[in-house]
């Protein structure tokens, strides 16, 4: 029987594949300002949070921060609230720095962060240093490949031999480059930043034929360079924007939401057939991502085109369990089924059965939402000032179940309902994890369930408004 890793055993795998076994200290000299509230910030995840900090370092004071191992290596912002002077409010300054198994001390002057004569680590610091000498290097090098590549683009006799000429040498120049990428790669493999020097890599470029010849050329050819095997990719900023640039070229394709469903999870095939090939960390991650961006879309192929790697041992995923009651949703929760039934308390204080429930309507609309959502609030924007006429009133019952669960989300739910009048509405207590949203696999919000009020069965499972419409018509 296949069991899902510990997360510890999964960091012992890969994550610390570079030897990191103890924590980093970070000791900071604080000049140039009167004093400071630093704070560090971690970029690697699905969002910043704060590792460590110190509320106040006076002027010519040091402030030691300590990096617990199981955030190394990684990408941090070093935040500085300072005060000029004592009477001064706080201003903020960040720089952002690199981590791995070197102990840093940094000589910060808060105004000019990078400045090297102002800012600096100590002598010997190897990440920052390697990737500042990248970065400057890099520049240069991709600056004149740029003007080459601007020159070929707008050029108006593409049959010219200057232009082939031109071709040639751009050619030339890009495997030069990329040649070069990879020396300093394996210069520098013992490095955390030598792992993010792979995302510059540059593909084959087709100067003649269409817009659409060259968006499938940089498809074929996007993940040439990428080493998978390489677990420490994973813990870069660069690999979650670099995937997103990915999927907006199929993006750049779409024209319809089922052309755009369907891109993208065409996409989600090809990327983790790639990752299925290299270290399981990666191609845990990568399965990772595309669910994360099919549940946001509700994108039920994309979903079920992921079953399959679920029964691979070697996908160390860390949504196996959120992508296997999604799958069960989508097997139990189609139209023709009967709408699973939840608690519903009236006006009058009594609670009926959703199933029960007595309404001249001929449908029951099921609405899963956050006041907290964004997506919520574009949905709700557009359904609460369509659902005012009276024949869509009369026509359907709308059931807004909030999963609001937090100090700051419950108040922005009861602040949000009062303009919502024509809605029955109900907060699910759990959030999430309540009965409701168990019952109608509800991973994400929002989310929509229409129900046929004389047989409590589902009709339609729309994402839009304008689904909803064509639905009950």
């Amino acid at each position: 029987m296949q069991t899902i890793l510990s997360a510890a055993f999964v960091g012992l795998l890969g994550l610390n594949a570079n030897g990191q076994s103890k924590d980093i200290s970070l000791k900071i000299h604080l000049s140039g300002v009167a004093k400071s509230k630093i704070t560090l910030l971690s970029l690697t995840g699905a969002s910043i949070k704060t590792i460590a900090e110190n509320p106040s370092v006076n002027n010519g004071e040091a402030a030691v921060l300590n990096i617990p191992k199981e955030q190394l290596p990684g990408e941090f912002v070093l935040r500085f609230d300072y005060q000029e002077k004592e009477s001064s409010n706080p201003y903020p300054a960040e720089k952002r720095i690199i981590v791995n198994m070197q102990n840093l001390e940094l000589w910060a002057r808060p105004k000019a962060l990078y400045h090297p004569d102002s800012t600096y680590f100590q002598k010997g610091e190897i990440e920052n240093n390697v990737s500042a000498a990248f970065v400057g290097d890099n520049l240069k090098r991709r600056e004149q490949l740029g003007l080459l590549q601007n020159f070929l683009m707008g050029y108006d006799q593409p049959e010219s031999k200057f232009f082939l000429a031109g071709t040639e040498e751009y050619e030339r120049r890009r495997l030069a480059y990329n040649k070069w990428i990879n020396t300093q790669t394996i210069l520098h493999k013992k490095t955390f930043v030598g792992s993010t020097f792979v995302f510059q890599h540059i593909g084959p470029n087709i100067w003649k034929g269409t817009e659409k010849d060259r968006m499938n050329s940089v498809i074929e050819n996007y993940f040439d360079g990428m080493d998978f095997k390489n677990p420490i990719i994973i813990k870069t900023t660069e690999m979650k924007d670099w995937m997103n640039k990915y999927v907006n070229i199929y993006g750049a394709m779409s024209t319809t939401i089922e052309l755009r469903d369907s891109l993208f999870t065409l996409a989600g095939k090809r990327a983790i057939e790639k990752a299925r090939l290299g270290d399981p960390l990666v191609y845990g991650w990568m399965v990772d991502y595309f669910y994360t961006g099919f549940e946001s879309f509700n994108m039920a192929a994309g979903i079920k085109m992921l079953e399959p790697y679920l029964n691979d041992p070697r996908c160390l995923t860390s949504r196996r369990k959120a992508i296997e009651v999604r799958l069960k949703g989508l097997e139990s929760l189609v139209i023709g089924s009967i709408a699973p039934d939840f608690d519903w308390k009236l006006a009058s204080g009594a609670t009926v059965k959703f199933q029960q429930f007595k309404t001249e309507a001929k449908y029951k609309l099921v609405l899963f939402w956050s006041a907290d959502c964004q997506h919520c609030k574009e949905l709700v924007d557009k359904l609460h000032p369509w659902y005012q006429s009276a024949s869509i009133r009369e026509t359907m019952d709308v059931f807004a179940i909030s999963l609001d669960e937090t100090e700051t989300e419950i108040p922005a739910w009861e602040k949000a309902k009062i303009t919502l009048t024509a809605f029955k509405h109900k907060r699910a207590a759990e959030g999430i994890r309540s009965p409701e949203a168990v019952a109608y696999f509800v991973l994400s919000t929002p989310m929509m369930v229409l129900v046929e009020t004389s047989t409590n069965k589902i009709v339609a499972l729309p994402d839009t408004v304008e689904q909803l419409e064509a639905a009950i018509k």
